[in-house]
């Protein structure tokens, strides 16, 4: 495996993605492309899994200036995680939903997620589908790469599950075919290995160098994977969702992934997902959160720990059954003042920014740029990138 990514350049500073980075806190939206959300609860709200909806949430992020949006993927039986919501038995595929935004979007990056270990995807496919996809959102194309930690999903496609810390072995050599195919300028021959190539070529390659490349993971083989390649790598909170504990347990974890990328002389940026319930007042705030209990899905919530108790995720562990009700990997609730206040808390305990969840995706994304944004611009965690080029001009 020595011989892997002998090293990654960044992406240049023209790319979209180091237009992003010029943000002091970058801004993302996770998208509700599966039924229910992030959250397990029959509380009457407007969140919905097609792609219409997700395209005016898109469209809506981009333009109070977020820097991203993210297509999550599962793979479920009929009935999804069960209970009377039937959590998440219908989805979008997030490859093709995400990717179908570039027709209806101009800036903001659009980051996909695909088990690369599943079934006959060879990366020979992806390779040419994404420099493809590259070219139609002129840059603006992201790979999540995932590896699967569900043995249910592994026998959904009649394979057996490769053992965690072999699977980012295996999702190493994947990607670094990838990489190797988005820059050779000859053709490409692999004869051992997982995958067998022979005079392999991809033409056009991507607008600069490669695809933008995300991973997100917790565990010691996921960072050494993610450190290697990945430009942005998302966090969970081993603590649980409470922002308290969070902010004692992220700090380490932070320091873990961007130590590991500067031994091999690369910066990557870490991204936490929180859900935000965020009214005039904390009284009102907390009241929805309650609201939403009181309306929990049961037979989802304990479909969904059932479920992920067959896997072997390292990755959300410590989150309590209320939490997981609400959703998010941590949980803001307040005021705007106190949301911002805990973002700048956030990016002291070593976040480059957030991927956001909404229990009411339309209007709380609607309150959260009236009310919220203009805030983290007052906090110094967002800067007008069009003033700062005007000023300097």
């Amino acid at each position: 495996m020595s011989d892997i990514f002998p090293h990654v350049p960044d992406l240049p500073a023209a790319s979209p993605l180091g237009q992003a980075l010029r943000q002091p806190f970058l801004l993302g939206l996770f998208l509700p492309i599966h039924n229910g959300g992030w959250t397990m609860s029959s509380l009457a709200r407007g969140t919905d899994w097609r792609f219409d909806y997700n395209a005016r949430l898109t469209q809506q992020a981009e333009a109070w200036g977020f820097d991203l949006v993210f297509g999550p993927a599962h793979w479920l039986s009929k009935g999804g995680f069960g209970g009377r919501t039937r959590y998440r038995e219908t989805s979008l595929d997030a490859f093709i939903a995400t990717s179908a935004l570039a027709a209806v979007t101009h800036r903001i990056l659009l980051v996909s997620t695909l088990h690369i270990l599943y079934g006959p995807w060879h990366p020979l496919h992806l390779a040419k589908f994404g420099a493809t996809l590259d070219h139609i959102a002129k840059g603006r194309w992201g790979l999540n790469v995932v590896t699967g930690f569900r043995k249910d999903e592994w026998a959904m496609f009649g394979q057996s599950q490769i053992e965690h810390d072999k699977r980012y072995e295996v999702a190493d050599e994947f990607v670094d075919i990838l990489l190797r195919l988005w820059s050779e300028t000859e053709n490409f021959t692999r004869e051992a290995g997982h995958w067998r190539l022979k005079n392999a070529f991809v033409t056009p390659k991507p607008q600069y160098g490669r695809p933008v490349i995300v991973s997100a993971t917790s565990s010691a083989a996921g960072i050494a994977s993610a450190v290697r390649y990945a430009d942005l790598i998302f966090i969970t909170s081993p603590a649980g969702a409470n922002i308290d504990r969070a902010l004692e347990a992220v700090p380490a974890i932070n320091a873990a992934v961007k130590q590991g990328a500067a031994r091999l002389g690369r910066t990557v940026r870490t991204l936490i997902n929180p859900m935000i319930i965020c009214r005039d007042t904390e009284k009102e705030a907390r009241a929805v959160y309650q609201a939403i209990l009181d309306e929990g899905d049961e037979g989802a919530v304990e479909g969904f720990f059932q479920t992920h108790a067959t896997g072997d995720s390292k990755s959300w562990r410590g989150h309590e059954r209320a939490e997981r009700t609400v959703g998010g990997n941590i949980q803001l609730i307040g005021t705007p003042e106190q949301i911002v206040d805990q973002l700048l808390k956030l990016k002291a305990a070593g976040c480059d920014g957030i991927q956001i969840c909404f229990f009411d995706y339309e209007s709380e994304l609607q309150y959260f740029g009236d009310r919220i944004l203009p805030l983290l611009h007052e906090a110094g965690l967002r800067i007008d990138i069009n003033a700062e080029e005007g000023a300097r001009v």
